[in-house]
């Protein structure tokens, strides 16, 4: 029932006050902090909020969430696309996604990066011959232009995309 009464509260703080104005989105809710109190009083009071920042997400990755998306921003994408066929038990995975992000973040917007979870999206996988995790495939003007298998540096990743954009 308390736990009930403080998410009521935290809800009301965040859906009653003004979107930020600033680049970092501060988060405040009195609900999360633990009010002043004396061992025999029952009445809450609230207390001075603490903002909590919020990092900006990256613009050049989203994740794909069926068939017609997959068609829709990959496909039909006038920008080249790097498409990280992943799954979440994927050890390497787990390793080359941040480099993939790192490494296409630094194109600044010529190309985006789209994530497949294989265990979502099976047909794509299929469809796009992807028989191993992580799979990679470099996508422009629809076509497949190049492809790679496995866990690979930044340095021979900064190449592919280079090809990618040429």
């Amino acid at each position: 029932m308390a736990q009930r009464l403080l998410l009521r509260r935290f809800l009301a703080s965040i859906i009653s006050r003004k979107p930020p104005q600033g680049r970092w989105a501060p988060l405040i809710s009195r609900a999360l902090q633990t009010p002043p109190h004396s061992p025999g009083d029952l009445t809450v009071t609230s207390s001075q909020a603490q903002p909590l920042y919020t990092t900006r997400v990256c613009p050049t990755t989203f994740n794909i969430q069926d068939g017609p998306d997959f068609q829709d921003r990959v496909v039909n994408s006038e920008t080249p696309v790097v498409v990280d066929f992943h799954a979440q038990w994927c050890g390497p995975c787990k390793i080359l996604g941040p480099r993939l992000e790192k490494v296409v973040a630094k194109q600044h917007g010529k190309e985006v990066r789209a994530k497949v979870d294989i265990d979502d999206h099976t047909d794509l996988a299929i469809e796009y011959e992807v028989s191993a995790v992580p799979t990679v495939l470099a996508i422009k003007n629809g076509d497949v232009v190049d492809k790679f298998v496995g866990i690979k540096d930044e340095d021979p990743l900064e190449a592919f995309m280079k090809k990618l954009i040429a």
